[in-house]
């Protein structure tokens, strides 16, 4: 760890990974701040004892902050302000039990998340890596009428998975691109947004997914979430359906996955988060028309300074005695 110099009258914050330059500077100038020297995850010895040491904890979504880990948390402990808009790693009853805070940074990722799961629409129906790995290899030989042919996502079919700010942003965008927007949600939206949407809502997500062309996954890791996409979900999908998922991994069974994708009964898959983090199947890397990212999608400039801006508020207003703008509720788990 490399200490700021502290100050009594300032809160003790520690941070477990690298942040933008600029964050990490104005947590320094606020805050008694403890910041990564190396951008590797802390161990779980390093977050207990990080726990046990600080006012306010600042973690990423490489940290689980489980009951156990907790348990060990020292009393000062009373925030532990995420940098990410994700809380499923974080054991949030757990710290409310314990009278700690959990906030997390909704909002900042939305429009470049919902840029990513287009950019991986394209990417899998265009075949775009294909045509970069053959320019990449000197293999290219010139055009002809018939090479990489791939289609047009415009007058297709996308049901959406999950209608939250990402969810309705990706919506607008598809409807830029002519495409026809259907979803399903744990809610139905507003008529009104609803109808600004141009979208059609299916109260039956089984029903949903044997209709539509391209599946863009916007929906959290819930409980109730977990392999929502198992399967016997999976195999409703038409043949030439494409899968995108720049949520959460846990939401889709990987390995009925990538098993439908090597036997052609999914024509493509765009992925920016995996089941299993980075531990990801070799058979998936390995399956046909396949773009895997390494969870790119809130990843601008842009978007990681203003999630640490959402965090140094949600710090100084805690630190000033008020409730944080961001506050994890038990309705949201």
């Amino acid at each position: 760890m490399a200490d700021i110099a502290p100050k009594r009258d300032r809160l003790k914050v520690v941070v477990t990974r690298r942040l933008p330059q600029a964050v990490e500077a104005r947590l320094a100038e606020l805050f008694d701040v403890s910041l990564r020297e190396t951008d590797t995850p802390m161990t779980r010895e390093e977050l207990a004892r990080a726990m046990r040491d600080s006012d306010v904890l600042v973690p990423t979504i490489t940290d689980q902050v489980d009951a156990g880990l907790l348990a060990q948390a020292g009393e000062r402990l009373r925030l532990i302000a995420n940098y990410g808009a994700g809380f499923d790693h974080i054991d949030v009853a757990s710290a409310r039990s314990r009278g700690i805070q959990v906030t997390n940074t909704p909002g900042v990722v939305t429009e470049d998340t919902a840029d990513m799961a287009i950019a991986l629409m394209l990417a899998v129906t265009r075949r775009i890596p294909e045509g970069l790995a053959e320019m990449q290899s000197g293999r290219w030989q010139g055009w002809s009428p018939t090479a990489h042919l791939g289609g047009r996502i415009g007058g297709r079919r996308l049901g959406i998975l999950g209608m939250g700010r990402i969810g309705q942003a990706v919506a607008r965008r598809a409807n830029v691109f002519g495409m026809q927007v259907h979803y399903h949600n744990r809610r139905r939206l507003r008529p009104e947004v609803e109808s600004d949407l141009q979208a059609t809502y299916w109260e039956s997500l089984d029903q949903m997914l044997a209709r539509i062309d391209i599946l863009s996954i916007n929906a959290p890791h819930t409980p109730s979430t977990f392999h929502l996409l198992n399967a016997r979900r999976l195999k409703l999908m038409k043949p030439t359906a494409v899968v995108v998922n720049t949520s959460r991994g846990e939401v889709i069974d990987e390995n009925a996955l990538t098993r439908m994708l090597r036997a052609g009964e999914l024509a493509g898959a765009g992925l920016d988060v995996f089941e299993h983090g980075h531990d990801i199947n070799p058979r998936l890397r390995e399956a046909p028309k396949v773009v895997l990212l390494p969870h790119m999608g809130s990843a601008t400039v842009e978007g990681r300074n203003e999630m640490g801006e959402k965090v140094i508020i949600n710090i100084k207003t805690f630190a000033d005695g008020h409730r944080p703008p961001d506050m994890v509720l038990p309705s949201m788990l």
